[in-house]
């Protein structure tokens, strides 16, 4: 049985909301039956009549209202929230107490205080929490993570993870570039600026494919674009606590660099090189042989690759399909819960994997205002 969604935020000229509905409605996983697509009253409701929404709301209050009025079965069974990241929080937190299974766009929330309480609240009340770290959809990334777990190379030495974005060479946000706007207001964005934005993803991705976890930072941000209140520019050293080192570059100011995030993770017996703007191959080198060239949609990949692909090998998949594996990972879970059986394990990033994401950004922006070498995480 279709699920059905609601939506908050994300209407007319908003990039990221589009990219969510195609990509629930690449499999069917669910219907949009509801949403307040803008913060502007007004504007929702006109974003909800293009849509066609069965129920169209001017503000997320009176979406929640109105869906707890109806009868169980007949409202939404969770609700994404594709706003900008200072409404995350009071949106996500109301829906989940109320019981509703949620969807968040990352960043998490603002602070580490608000994911912690987001995470009491999930844990209390058993709802499904996703978040959309998009990138763990890929399949060879889920393969990378695959081989990493069964010790394909060794004990983990090294990672180097980079985000490059040139968008924001300029100061494009003087110019009514929406997306420029919020993404460059601290009290809309919060601490950070292309750390959040970016190097939140990063940072996801390195810990999903290694499952490292960081016990020091030594962190460099750089507001380049002059005016602009937020970083432009992060360069962050790691240290884990299993004694690997580790490298994260977050850009939004490299000319030429459109949307290229690239993982290199080294071990004692290989390495791994995945790269998303050439997201169906995995480099593998094992120690003193040929390098591997893995090919997403073949045989060889481990399970949760395979699942995550829809169609045969040399027919490129890409990101709206990565973001669609959230999202059925997300459906699987909501229909266990329905049916009595709650997932123990998750092909998703959940809320706990959101609050260490917030905890990142803090801990970065602490070590870059720092004098001190290290920061513990």
């Amino acid at each position: 049985m279709t699920l059905k969604y609601g939506m908050i935020g994300g209407g007319k000229d908003a990039f990221i909301g589009g990219v969510h509905r195609k990509a629930i409605a690449l499999d069917s996983t669910a219907e949009l039956v509801a949403g307040a697509f803008s913060s502007n009253p007004e504007k929702a409701l006109a974003s909800g009549k293009e849509l066609g929404v069965k129920r169209n709301y001017p503000t997320w209050e009176a979406m929640l209202e109105g869906e707890l009025a109806l009868p169980e079965e007949e409202r939404i069974d969770f609700v994404v929230i594709v706003t900008p990241n200072h409404m995350h929080y009071p949106t996500a937190k109301a829906f989940a107490e109320a019981g509703f299974n949620v969807v968040s766009d990352k960043p998490l929330v603002h602070s580490s205080e608000q994911a912690e309480d987001l995470v009491r609240i999930v844990q209390e009340k058993g709802v499904v929490f996703g978040v959309t770290y998009n990138y763990t959809g890929y399949p060879m990334v889920r393969q990378a993570r695959e081989m990493v777990r069964r010790g394909d190379l060794g004990k983990i030495r090294k990672v180097i993870v980079e985000y490059n974005q040139g968008w924001l060479a300029t100061r494009l946000e003087e110019t009514g570039a929406k997306q420029a706007d919020w993404r460059t207001d601290p009290k809309r964005s919060g601490i950070a600026g292309a750390m959040g934005d970016i190097g939140s993803h990063a940072e996801n991705l390195m810990g999903s494919i290694t499952g490292l976890h960081i016990s020091h930072i030594c962190a460099d941000l750089t507001t380049f674009v002059e005016g602009r209140q937020l970083d432009d520019d992060g360069n962050v050293l790691l240290r884990f606590e299993n004694g690997a080192k580790g490298v994260l570059i977050a850009s939004q100011i490299e000319i030429g660099m459109e949307n290229d995030l690239r993982i290199r993770v080294f071990g004692e017996k290989g390495s791994l090189v995945w790269h998303q703007e050439d997201p169906n191959s995995l480099e593998f080198h094992r120690l003193g042989e040929p390098v591997q060239i893995l090919k997403r949609g073949n045989d060889y990949l481990c399970d949760a690759a395979k699942k995550a692909t829809r169609i045969p090998a040399g027919h490129p998949e890409a990101f709206l399909e990565a973001f669609a594996n959230i999202y059925r990972g997300v459906a699987e879970a909501i229909e266990a819960r329905k049916a009595g059986t709650p997932l123990t394990e998750f092909e998703f990033p959940t809320v706990q994997e959101g609050a260490i994401g917030v905890k990142f950004i803090e801990k970065v922006v602490e070590s870059s205002h720092s004098d001190q070498k290290w920061t513990e995480f």
